[in-house]
């Protein structure tokens, strides 16, 4: 089992490791390579795993409720506590409510379960992305009009595979292939830009960041295990929301402070300092994950 572990996670630090020592001594334009992967390889993934008429998209719909339970209800688990310590909400809820399932948690679902993980991890993806983009948004800004959903290609992809998977429309093969080909791209760069990142923690807000670093896998699991248990999630789907609901905040909520001048500087701690503690949080959840809830991956 500890094998397994170091083999998940090794790659996904080596990457991200790769990524913290190109940025060290050059500086890449981190924030169009991004843009470059959530708008044309991040969604051609996305159209790949949905619309494989070899996944039956209608076998994950318990997931995809217990993954949205999961990021709202960590907004209102951590509510009073944010109301007790006198924190700013807009300021430290989003970082707890939408985690790093995009830049993390599809790599290292796919390293820990296999090919056989990746409709799944999609699917966690992409609730956790449009609630972000709804409700998120919403948080910060109650005036932002929820039509520029529509707008975002991830949204369009997503529609289009549902659409093409639930009407049962068949793709040729090669077609498919090469938006797999391509969609693959999205996932060592987005560890490898997880990594330029991490050279921008600012550990004036430590405290606050270390809060947020026990607090955001925390919230999740505290919800995950009765979803699991009331939606009666078993195998493979059970351990992906047990990692999903674990994961650290994800980088983009300091990208959406900043363009909303919601202090971007304590968002970039909780998320920085949120993803640093990973080393911790993950090879525990891991460990329990192949023991008690997917020993079959062990």
């Amino acid at each position: 089992m500890t094998a397994q572990i170091i083999a998940t996670l090794l790659p996904v630090f080596l990457i991200a490791g790769c990524g913290t020592l190109y940025g060290r001594f050059r500086t890449p334009d981190i924030r169009s390579l991004n843009t470059l992967n959530m708008e044309i390889f991040v969604p051609m993934l996305v159209f790949a795993v949905l619309a494989d008429g070899q996944a039956p998209l209608e076998e994950y719909a318990g997931l995809a409720l217990a993954a949205a339970v999961v990021v709202l209800g960590s907004g209102l688990v951590l509510w009073p506590l944010v109301k007790l310590l006198r924190l700013e909400p807009k300021t430290f809820l989003p970082p707890m409510m939408f985690n790093n399932s995009g830049n993390m948690g599809v790599p290292l679902l796919v390293l820990a379960f296999g090919e056989a993980a990746l409709p799944a991890a999609v699917v966690v993806f992409i609730v956790e992305m449009l609630l972000h983009f709804s409700v998120g948004l919403y948080m910060l800004s109650p005036r932002t009009p929820l039509w520029r959903l529509l707008r975002m290609p991830i949204v369009l992809a997503s529609l289009a595979g549902l659409g093409v998977n639930l009407g049962g429309v068949p793709l040729p093969g090669w077609l498919l292939e090469a938006l797999h080909m391509l969609g693959g791209v999205c996932i060592p760069l987005m560890l490898f830009a997880l990594g330029v990142r991490m050279l921008d923690i600012d550990f004036r807000d430590w405290k606050t960041g270390m809060l947020g670093a026990v607090l955001c896998p925390l919230s999740g699991l505290i919800l995950a295990l009765p979803m699991i248990l009331w939606l009666e999630l078993t195998g493979l789907q059970a351990a992906v929301l047990w990692v999903f609901a674990a994961l650290p905040p994800a980088v983009l909520n300091y990208l959406v402070a900043e363009q909303y001048r919601q202090e971007p500087q304590k968002v970039a701690s909780l998320v920085l300092i949120g993803n640093l503690g990973s080393l911790v949080v993950m090879p525990i959840v891991l460990a329990l994950v192949f023991l008690h809830v997917y020993p079959g991956a062990a």
